[in-house]
């Protein structure tokens, strides 16, 4: 009798728990309704089934019960029941299966006037190009990918020099279009989602897949990729902003196209070096650095990550947070650069200067600092070396007590809080893993210890 109770109150507790749950669909912002109303109809066909062979559990469980003198009779078949069961199961089948089929059936069909984009993703990152007048995207190849042309767009095609290039993780698209996504990876399996859209695809190495929906409600999304993708899995995380089709017009008319990017003159560290005069007052002659000016080591790191900085810097994503004295004053310098061929040419110098070995000024235990150092060397390199593919710095022979005061800032969010900083809102997530200050002083103190390999 006490089982039977169990499986009534499981089957109670069940039903209440299904209606009362707090967690359900968020609301849906695409053309796919149907995929809720299949997912719908999936819980009302198990949950009937649930219900029925559990109370009729429970019924044969008191119905059958053992008693004295009563025996069970042994039936080995019965047509009649097989029959029944048979048809019924069927027809819960069928009625599971059979819508799943037509929204499948209209997920494979695209319709003629959707747009095209392409999103492309790689640990831990998503880009996005949309085709130019032509209408059509131009060839790529993971072979022609380098800092200059990280789509691998092939230079030589001439569809291709009028895509348009979105070389971040935010994506705009127009309310009510229809819209094809072209799905790429540079990598490794990846997966794109946006919870609100409720379709999803893989992104499969060497072959190009797609999805298509129609934007339904103005608003911004989070995209996920729902694929384990490597370390850093969970914060490969992007935006979708739906908008008026005049703004997205405009927005995309900002854009860059690839023949624009592949037409900037090449960087010009000579005139760079006339740029580098203001900076040398804090940062040194050699990029050496200056603790007493707060100013830390520039020499050795990568041109790449000096341009993202000082647009970062800039554009306002950095130096903006009222604790942030230093940002504050790297944010006014960085204002004085008239140009993006001004940015181009001083971090082209920059790169070019030898500096001076810096000096240890951070102490803890580096043999603890290598242990916690194993999760930051797949982004940053086994040797802190940086790796330009993932956006990650050059860590080792920097300023070590630079490092420190970034890692905090990091944690309390005076940086990477800003809504266009991907890639500082990824440090900080990451920079969280670090409870507290001697954690960080065993990761530096590490990092003194590692002699770079150039990547």
């Amino acid at each position: 009798m006490a089982i039977a109770v169990v499986i009534v109150l499981l089957v109670v507790g069940s039903i209440i728990f299904h209606f009362m749950s707090p967690w359900w669909f968020t609301p849906i912002a695409s053309n796919w309704t149907t995929m809720d109303d299949t997912v719908i109809l999936t819980f009302w066909v198990t949950g009937i089934v649930f219900v029925v062979v559990n109370l009729f559990l429970a019924w044969v469980v008191i119905r059958y019960r053992q008693r004295k003198g009563q025996k069970a009779d042994y039936e080995p078949e019965n047509k009649k029941l097989e029959w029944w069961l048979t048809a019924i199961t069927s027809v819960g089948v069928a009625a599971m299966l059979a819508p799943g089929l037509f929204v499948w059936g209209n997920f494979v069909s695209v319709p003629e006037d959707a747009a095209i984009v392409e999103a492309v993703g790689q640990q831990w990152h998503w880009s996005f190009r949309f085709p130019g007048a032509d209408g059509e995207l131009g060839a790529s190849d993971a072979a022609l990918i380098t800092p200059e042309n990280p789509f691998g767009l092939d230079p030589e095609d001439p569809q291709g020099r009028d895509d348009v290039l979105v070389a971040n993780p935010e994506l705009r698209l127009p309310v009510d279009q229809p819209v094809k996504m072209l799905l790429r990876s540079k990598d490794v399996l990846h997966n794109f989602t946006v919870t609100q859209f409720r379709v999803k695809m893989d992104l499969v190495p060497g072959m190009i897949t797609h999805l298509w929906l129609t934007p339904t409600v103005p608003g911004e999304y989070e995209i996920l990729c729902e694929e384990l993708c490597g370390i850093g899995h969970f914060a490969m995380r992007g935006r979708v902003v739906v908008t008026p089709r005049e703004e997205f017009d405009n927005w995309l008319a900002a854009q860059p196209t690839f023949s624009e990017t592949q037409a900037l003159a090449a960087a010009d560290p000579l005139a760079g070096a006339a740029q580098y005069a203001v900076c040398m007052a804090c940062h040194g002659p050699s990029g050496e650095g200056n603790p007493a000016l707060n100013a830390p080591r520039l020499a050795g790191q990568q041109a790449w990550y000096l341009r993202r900085q000082l647009y970062a810097f800039r554009n306002g994503l950095r130096g903006v947070h009222a604790s942030d004295t230093y940002g504050a004053q790297m944010r006014a310098f960085a204002s004085m650069l008239p140009d993006d061929a001004a940015i181009r040419n001083l971090a082209a110098y920059v790169e070019t200067l030898p500096g001076h070995e810096p000096v240890a000024t951070v102490t803890g235990d580096a043999d603890r600092g290598r242990s916690l150092y194993t999760t930051c060397s797949n982004c940053h390199g086994r040797n802190g070396e940086g790796v330009w593919a993932l956006n990650a710095p050059r860590l080792a022979d920097m300023s070590d007590w630079y490092m420190v005061r970034q890692l905090q800032n990091f944690q309390q969010r005076i940086r990477g809080a800003h809504s266009q900083d991907f890639y500082g809102w990824q440090m900080a997530t990451m920079a969280d893993t670090l409870g507290d200050d001697r954690a960080i002083n065993d990761i530096v103190a590490y990092l003194n210890t590692l002699e770079p390999r150039i990547n």
